[in-house]
């Protein structure tokens, strides 16, 4: 007899009511609910988020959302890949059971005023160059896991800044919310997986893995920071938003304290923004 068992079909929500229809399903019987917030264009880094947030709970949810408040007026909101259709079919076999994705009308509603401004981790680095970022991400990841209150939320540790932000809001909140960071997924040549990857020329994506090299370096010593800095744009990139040093607990600057170090980057490479980090 032929197999004619239907393919595993994830179920998928766009607004408030049929997220909380379906959340309410698949939690029956007490099931745990990880959860992987992302702006879609899905590649093996986000994959393993939910590989991973699988492992840990019986049920997995997946947020797909380009969310404008973490956008200035002169980046990259409209032009940010999008592809539902093929993100979906990524998530098919990874462990994903419902993807939620809401519009903006439903994240934030009419009438909506209010915006969490952090500080602590929030601030330098990437909040230099980005001032309106980490508000926007606090705000829409708040508004995420009050919607969909999972037990985990699984974040790569590529954003590190941001990851950082999240366990802070979460911890100073209360939320009861386990964040979990996982090590960044890579090109075999050392290219921090990103959906902004897509941006590089072909030249660009050949020059691109010279900045996890010039870390790997610096993490060494066999390079300083100021040393990699000149050497990549003689390689090819252009501003150097930041290379830097930091604690990886508080991301502020090293003091004698410090029990763990991490190493943080921003550069541009043509109108590509790349950003890596590396444990020191």
């Amino acid at each position: 007899m032929p197999d004619t068992a239907k393919p595993f079909e994830i179920a998928r929500a766009r607004t408030l009511p049929a997220l909380k229809a379906e959340l309410a399903a698949l939690r029956a019987g007490g099931a745990t609910i990880g959860f992987v917030p992302t702006m879609g264009a899905l590649h093996d880094g986000h994959l393993a988020l939910v590989r991973h947030a699988r492992s840990l709970c019986d049920k997995v949810v997946v947020s797909i959302f380009v969310n404008p408040l973490q956008f200035a007026p002169t980046e990259d909101l409209d032009r940010y890949p999008r592809d539902e259709a093929g993100d979906i079919a990524r998530l098919q076999g990874v462990g994903c059971d419902l993807v939620y994705l809401p519009t903006v009308d439903v994240l934030y509603p009419k009438n909506f005023v209010s915006r969490i401004e952090m500080a602590g981790p929030a601030l330098g680095l990437e909040t230099d160059f980005r001032p309106q970022f980490f508000s926007g991400v606090a705000t829409v990841v708040s508004k995420l896991f009050n919607q969909v209150r999972p037990d985990v939320a699984v974040f790569g540790e590529k954003d590190f800044q941001q990851l950082a932000v999240v366990r802070a809001m979460v911890r100073d909140f209360d939320m009861g919310i386990e964040i979990v960071g996982m090590p960044t997924v890579r090109e075999a040549d050392g290219l921090a997986l990103s959906s902004r990857n897509a941006y590089l020329s072909p030249e660009e994506r050949a020059i691109a893995p010279k900045l996890h090299q010039a870390l790997e370096a610096i993490r060494d010593g066999r390079m300083t920071i100021d040393t990699a800095k000149i050497e990549l744009q003689a390689a090819g990139f252009g501003q150097v938003d930041y290379i830097a040093l930091r604690d990886a607990d508080t991301l502020g600057e090293i003091t004698p304290e410090t029990k763990s170090r991490r190493l943080l980057a921003a550069l541009w490479l043509g109108k590509t923004r790349l950003i890596d980090n590396l444990a020191v």
